[in-house]
């Protein structure tokens, strides 16, 4: 009798918030639609997948790990993971600490519009898609007609191949990923800002501190958990380079240090149909990015700032 009250209880809780949960429903089917459905896909990974037979009758492959063996028997493996986790690692690195600056820097800024207008132009660029910034460093870098090339002749030195030199590209790759993404990232940064207890600086100022001293002191601390939170989810994609970038921008002659497990997975398994083999190496990647979130939390965890 007791557990039939508590159950009636906890139902009419419910229902007392079901237009609450009416609105949480169109993202939780989303999610169970196109992140969790999905997943069952993954079993082609250990099989010899064919189109005709679909993923039931498909045959096993043998031994179960053929595909993955496939992989890591590629000449090309340690080149593509090197070059994999280079990009990831240079575009983490380089591309929180300017966000974090940019947010700290406008934060400081007492010109309302001032501050708006360099909102807007920083993150303008995070809505457009890769083949218009390609367009733009094409007009900038060229060899034969781009202006940065143009001004360099005209000082008396000689072009400088920046889209197709393997001492460039990677440059090149990180610098316009840190371009497109800097004022998107320092809007999450300038948020956890704003969250900020007031009280805290004004403490700081009574106590003598100066501009650097209370963003070093207040500031930096009191977005920490926003920091160690976007870290951990970043690590999470380190093995995703940035596929539609490189795959827009890179060219055989930088393949050496452009060439991603994204990009090889589609010429090398999607061109060629070989859907096994890119599950495989889609279901290694997550492996290691499951590995990687785990790990991360567990040390953030240590200094009382894990997400879970």
């Amino acid at each position: 009798m007791q557990r039939t009250s508590t159950l009636t209880r906890k139902l009419s809780v419910i229902w007392s918030f079901r237009v609450l949960y009416a609105m949480l429903l169109p993202g939780l089917i989303y999610y169970a639609v196109y992140r969790y459905s999905p997943m069952f896909g993954a079993i082609i990974a250990f099989k010899n997948f064919n189109v005709m037979l679909g993923v039931f009758d498909s045959p096993w492959a043998s031994p179960w790990y053929a595909h993955f063996k496939t992989f890591y028997d590629s000449p090309y493996f340690f080149t593509l993971l090197r070059n994999t986790f280079l990009i990831s690692i240079y575009k983490l690195l380089f591309g929180m600490v300017p966000g974090i600056a940019l947010a700290i820097l406008l934060s400081e800024v007492r010109a309302r519009f001032f501050k708006r207008f360099v909102q807007t132009v920083t993150y303008l660029p995070h809505f457009l898609s890769w083949i218009i910034i390609y367009g733009i460093a094409a007009a900038f870098l060229s060899e034969t007609d781009g202006l940065v090339n143009l001004w360099v002749k005209n000082i008396g030195g000689d072009a400088i191949s920046f889209l197709t030199s393997t001492t460039w590209f990677r440059t090149i790759l990180v610098a316009s990923d840190v371009w497109k993404d800097i004022g998107w990232t320092a809007i999450i940064y300038l948020a956890a800002i704003t969250s900020i207890d007031p009280t805290l600086y004004e403490a700081a100022r009574i106590d003598g501190s100066g501009r650097l001293r209370m963003i070093w002191h207040v500031t930096l601390p009191g977005i920490r958990h926003v920091i160690v939170l976007l870290l951990i989810l970043k690590l999470g994609q380190i093995l995703d380079a940035g596929f539609d970038q490189i795959y827009i921008m890179y060219n055989v002659q930088v393949y050496e240090v452009a060439d991603i497990i994204d990009t090889w997975v589609f010429r090398t398994g999607l061109e060629e149909l070989n859907f096994s083999l890119a599950a495989a190496v889609g279901l290694f990647k997550s492996v290691v990015g499951f590995v990687l979130v785990i790990t991360a939390n567990r040390i953030a965890r240590r200094w009382g700032e894990g997400v879970w």
